[in-house]
């Protein structure tokens, strides 16, 4: 009721008298705070009517200045560039139809004035109102202040009125950054003195964070460095990193961010390293000490202090280093620690401290997970081998096999086999492959077993090869290994008779069946017309599914008419007999497939089968 009756009044200026119009409406702006901008828009629709386009003029004004919405702001800022847009119209039109006049022309001047500088306020306008809903947004301000870019006084006023308004504790955003672009718009116009008293209170801001504080006081730091201004960057760093009596802890809230940013790691490498270029390696090592004291280096810092000590020839200080700093950390910040220690004490010492370099590697591979021991381990076999003995190193080999990760064993497996080959020849080898096809899964397994085989045919171990293929076999799925069998089918043509390549040809289908076997069982529930599809393409599968439905036929139709009650011990082993024959059957008939093939045919001469090359001839003759 109460809009709508604001729209009446505003709609009706000339017909309305005895209420006052605009107390009412503003008592409406108090009240109901979600009609802001239709309501500010109606008041000033009202003093429209009324042609007061003035004070219509100051009410908008007067509402983009006091919303609190960007919804509202965007309805009152569009009605207002709308009424400024149709006073400059209607003044053309005017003009137009009375002609020129000085007066007249230089009011549509103003105007056309008024309503570009209206365009090129909105965007500070907008900003004002997202200011309004949080003063204490630090982006916010930080935009405002590059809305005034080229306006230097604006932008002092900005940052001051940002600094006055934002409470620490409530702000959004780093506060910290705030006053670092202060100081820095400071140093830009090339004002120091002023940038330094802007640092200077900024390290005194009791900011929330010990981060904030340490990025000021590093900010500090660097803008002295910039200016040359060494011994006041090295005063700087050493106030912030002056501890407090009491010495409270980091994480104590408690305590004030001035108390507590002694413990800031970024401050004290900067500390570090500017003792390292403007001191000497004294005050430089006495800096890294109080890091490390103080419990707060990281691994980064441990490896520079140590590399430290290197170039100065400290070597067994440096190595004290790396020994405190494995205790400070665990796995797997430990990693980078424990390597470059280990190679740098190998590199120094070769193998006059063997003993000492065994134990410093097993102190690195105890609780050392998966993932990083094998380079750990590389480095210990190379140490047995350069400064031990041969037969540590394959044990170190053999350790690392089954503590990486099981997707770097079969590479670490290849790195056994190759070092034990170099230092003792391929011989040694073969144990090394039987233990890789037993840990390894059966991909790999399968690759280890045909690199075995042919290892053993070089070295003219053919039945030993002829076992190893065996074995193998189990892991190759003819389907998808085909590359497997052609290497077995070559090894029998080159090096077998007519029984290996028969009991060859018997796996290969058992294996077949095996893996067959077991997808049927994987098959999906609408996958009963696929796997018919497959037994029709395979004539031998089509062939066994008959015999075995006519043989189930036979034995119904016996069973029927005999006592079932007899016990029929001849006819199991005719069966038995039988079921031999068909095998044997079945052995021919791929053989057959096999010398069909055309890359068979060309490798196996006729002399190799014998008398069953001519028996076939003479059967084929007989069919035609």
């Amino acid at each position: 009721m109460w809009i709508q009756l604001c729209q009446l009044l505003s709609e009706n200026p000339n017909k309305i008298t005895s209420i006052k119009v605009e107390p009412i409406i503003r008592q409406g702006l108090q009240r109901f705070t979600d009609m802001t901008g239709k309501l500010w828009i109606s008041l000033a629709d009202y003093y429209i009517r009324k042609h007061q386009f003035d004070k219509a003029r100051d009410i908008y004004e007067e509402a983009v200045k006091t919303v609190m919405t960007v919804r509202d702001f965007g309805q009152v800022f569009d009605v207002y560039a709308e009424f400024e847009e149709q006073l400059i119209t209607l003044k053309i039109e005017n003009r137009n139809k009375n002609g020129k006049t000085p007066d007249n022309e230089l009011d549509l001047q103003l105007r056309l004035r008024r309503f570009e500088k209206l365009m090129q306020r909105r965007p500070l306008l907008l900003n004002s109102v997202l200011l309004r809903q949080n003063p204490h947004n630090v982006n916010e301000w930080l935009k405002r202040v590059a809305l005034f870019e080229g306006k230097p006084r604006e932008i002092v006023n900005t940052y001051t009125e940002a600094i006055k308004t934002i409470d620490p504790k409530l702000a959004t955003g780093k506060l910290s950054l705030l006053w670092i672009e202060f100081a820095k718009f400071y140093e830009d116009n090339k004002q120091l003195k002023e940038a330094r008293v802007i640092f200077d209170k900024a390290v005194l801001v009791p900011f929330v964070k010990v981060d904030e504080l340490a990025d000021v006081w590093s900010h500090y730091i660097e803008t002295e460095l910039r200016h040359e201004c060494y011994e006041e960057a090295l005063k700087h760093v050493r106030t912030a990193t002056t501890p407090p009596p009491h010495k409270p802890s980091y994480f104590d809230r408690t305590e004030s961010v001035q108390n507590r940013v002694y413990r800031s790691l970024k401050l004290w490498s900067m500390y570090a390293d500017l003792e390292e270029s403007l001191g000497d390696f004294t005050t430089t090592k006495n800096v890294y000490y109080r890091i490390l004291d103080l419990r707060i280096a990281s691994p980064q810092v441990i490896l520079n202090f140590a590399g430290l000590l290197e170039e100065k020839n400290y070597f067994e200080e440096s190595f004290k280093i790396y020994e405190r700093g494995i205790g400070m950390f665990k796995w797997p910040l430990v990693y980078d620690l424990w390597t470059t220690y280990l190679s740098k004490f190998v590199t120094r010492y070769g193998g006059d401290k063997l003993e000492r370099a065994r134990d410093l590697f097993e102190q690195a591979l105890d609780q050392c997970p998966e993932k990083f021991a094998k380079s750990i381990f590389l480095l210990y076999a190379k140490l047995e081998e350069d400064f031990g003995l041969k037969r540590h190193a394959m044990a170190v080999y053999n350790r690392a096999t089954q503590a990486v990760l099981k997707e770097e064993q079969a590479e670490m497996f290849q790195i056994y086999i190759n070092r034990a080959t170099a230092c003792f020849g391929v011989t040694h080898t073969r144990q090394i492959y039987e233990q890789a096809l037993e840990t390894l899964p059966d991909s790999d397994a399968r690759v280890f077993g045909q690199r075995f085989a042919e290892l053993e045919t070089k070295l003219g171990e053919i039945d030993r090869a002829r076992s190893i293929y065996i074995h193998t076999s189990q892991f190759a799925d003819p389907r998808q290994c085909s590359e497997f069998w052609r290497l077995w089918q070559t090894f029998e043509v080159a090096h077998g008779n007519e029984d290996t390549f028969r009991e060859m040809l018997r796996i290969k289908r058992s294996v077949r069946d095996k893996y067959s076997t077991q997808s049927s069982f994987n098959l999906p529930p609408d996958a009963d017309t696929t796997a018919a599809a497959v037994t029709a393409a395979d004539p031998m599968a089509q062939l066994q599914k008959d015999v075995q439905f006519v043989r189930g036929n036979e034995q119904t139709q016996a069973s029927t008419a005999q006592n079932p009650d007899e016990i029929a011990l001849d006819d199991d082993e005719d069966e038995d007999e039988e079921d031999d024959d068909e095998e044997d059957g079945e052995e021919e008939e791929e053989t057959g497939e096999e010398e069909g093939d055309g890359i068979v045919k060309q490798c196996v001469p006729d002399e190799v089968f014998g008398k069953l090359a001519e028996q076939v001839n003479q059967d084929e003759d007989d069919i035609q």
